[in-house]
């Protein structure tokens, strides 16, 4: 038996076999934990101006407020037969409609699953996602349901605008964060191919690195940085710099540095962690929690999940903006709903506002001034707190690595990025770092990915998240193995759980290179399977 090692770093899992002069378009999709969409470009117009990139414009009409962006939320409604009914805002307020009428409860509504792919280090072909009622369906039926909405769209929208798409000669690109083990980058491959893209026409590409891309092609006029003014030095050849692309999920973090002739390696391996953007909308509904108590935001948000969806679109709109630096009797204000006040007085039986005057705790930080909540800026700093310190105490570790020495500059991108309290807190604790950010942040991942479709050997050389090796029995060999290790097989001393290493963590694993190839026998005479 023989197993010959061959890793192709050019993508996150081997490339297609199709020749990069044969993308003649190229379509990425930014399949996030919070916002969702898709753009694409043509190889001529590449070749002139790298930057011509189409995205889409997503509308919503629901809720309280219109509203027009470029991504749509990371939702997906299923009927209560199990099929695919839409995807984001078209799910949400679907979703909503049917719970008004009470109606929703047999739905399956999905929010927020990507996460699963990140904490379920025991991901298989079966597991199953649980949605806001309990409900559950097959994760790998999610996923691959909202990939194919997101190509079927794409398609469809330039059907009839002369666009000439076709399916046949498109590259797809998908992103993944830098994180994610090799399990969850493959269900992701698989679910795209189960969505009806050909494997042979689909890379993934790492979040933080498409990112970086998109930046080295930007006029530095739109890149906004701490000093004032973007330089090229930025990504000058020798420069290093640490990529932050902070997401709604997960914060994913490398460091790059560019070569002589305008290629990037890696030189320290990805890493990260679950601190995200959601993380602070769960301390604003953890905040809520304690100003109402928490079986009335229980019946709320399930209740009025129209309302609570307006509530949260705001708080979403505010949470960019929202800055240490302000006057500290500057307030923030929401508009409270209805449902709040009245469920309140239903559960308590007492006017709402009339009862945070009792709350010692509370009320110093909160007032009410008809149905508007003014909250004070101390308290709302203490919803991005724990998140940002846990991105600060893991980007201290990384700066005190020796491989990461010279990298003084942070390359802000994903949309938790925009937040004025993250910048703030990263400027204060690296007062020497330089922090350097595009115009489009949230767009960053998304247009850095179509361009990698075309130039998938930007990246040239990466670190190795892990060691990869295989299980082996060798012949037992009492200087070297452990005694409690040796097994008797056919006849024959041989050490068990021996791991024979490929691959080990940390080394420097270049495009397209190869390993020393490793020859292994059946352990014993009638073996046909590991």
């Amino acid at each position: 038996m023989r197993r010959f090692l061959y890793i192709d770093m050019a993508s996150a899992l081997p490339v297609s076999v199709q020749a990069t002069k044969d993308r003649l378009q190229v379509a990425a999709i930014d399949f996030g934990t919070t916002y969702s969409g898709y753009a694409f470009s043509f190889r001529d117009e590449f070749l002139k101006n790298p930057l011509k990139i189409f995205t889409n414009q997503w509308k919503s009409q629901g809720g309280s407020t219109n509203l027009l962006s470029m991504k749509t939320p990371s939702c997906v409604l299923f009927s209560p037969e199990g099929n695919f009914h839409s995807f984001g805002y078209n799910a949400e307020e679907k979703y909503m409609k049917l719970a008004m009428d009470d109606q929703h409860t047999r739905w399956f509504y999905f929010k927020h699953f990507k996460m699963l792919l990140y904490e379920n280090k025991n991901l298989t072909r079966t597991t199953k996602l649980t949605d806001d009622k309990g409900l559950k369906m097959p994760a790998h039926k999610v996923f691959s349901a909202c990939i194919r909405y997101l190509k079927d769209h794409l398609l469809e929208m330039h059907a009839t605008t002369g666009e000439g798409l076709k399916l046949g000669e498109m590259h797809w690109v998908l992103t993944v964060p830098a994180i994610w083990d090799d399990s969850a980058k493959q269900f992701m491959r698989e679910a795209a191919v189960e969505a009806g893209i050909e494997s042979e026409y689909l890379s993934l590409a790492l979040e933080p690195e498409a990112a970086a891309l998109y930046c080295r092609y930007l006029p530095m006029e739109m890149v906004v940085s701490s000093a004032g003014k973007a330089s090229i030095e930025s990504f000058a050849p020798g420069k290093r710099y640490l990529v932050l692309d902070a997401g709604g999920g997960t914060i994913d973090i490398t460091v790059h540095e560019t070569l002589p002739d305008g290629t990037v390696k890696e030189v320290y391996k990805a890493n990260g962690g679950p601190w995200g953007g959601t993380t602070v909308d769960k301390a604003f509904v953890s905040f809520l929690e304690e100003v109402t108590g928490p079986e009335v935001m229980k019946i709320f948000k399930t209740t009025y999940k129209g309302a609570f969806l307006d509530l949260m679109r705001e708080f979403e709109v505010k949470k960019k903006t929202m800055s240490p630096n302000e006057d500290a009797e500057a307030k923030t204000v929401f508009r409270m709903p209805i449902a709040i006040h009245e469920t309140y007085r239903t559960v308590h039986g007492t006017d709402f506002r009339m009862s945070m005057l009792l709350q010692q705790d509370i009320k110093d930080n909160v007032t009410f001034t008809g149905d508007k909540m003014r909250v004070r800026p101390a308290q709302i700093q203490a919803l991005f707190q724990n998140t940002i310190d846990h991105i600060v105490n893991h980007l201290t570790d990384i700066f005190k690595r020796p491989e990461v020495q010279g990298a003084n500059r942070i390359l802000m991108v994903g949309g938790f990025s925009e937040s004025k309290m993250l910048q703030n807190a990263l400027k204060r604790s690296f007062p020497s770092k330089q922090m350097v950010s595009p115009e489009e942040a949230s767009l960053a991942v998304l247009k850095g990915a179509v361009l990698f479709g075309h130039n998938p050997t930007a990246i040239v050389a990466r670190m190795s998240r892990f060691t990869y090796g295989t299980d082996i029995w060798p012949i037992f060999d009492p200087t070297i193995h452990m005694i409690s290790k040796l097994k008797i097989v056919d006849g024959e001393q041989r050490c068990a759980d021996y791991f024979d290493k490929h691959i080990e963590v940390d080394t420097e694993v270049c495009a397209g290179m190869t390993f020393e190839e490793h020859t292994y026998f059946p352990l014993y005479t009638q073996q046909k399977c590991p």
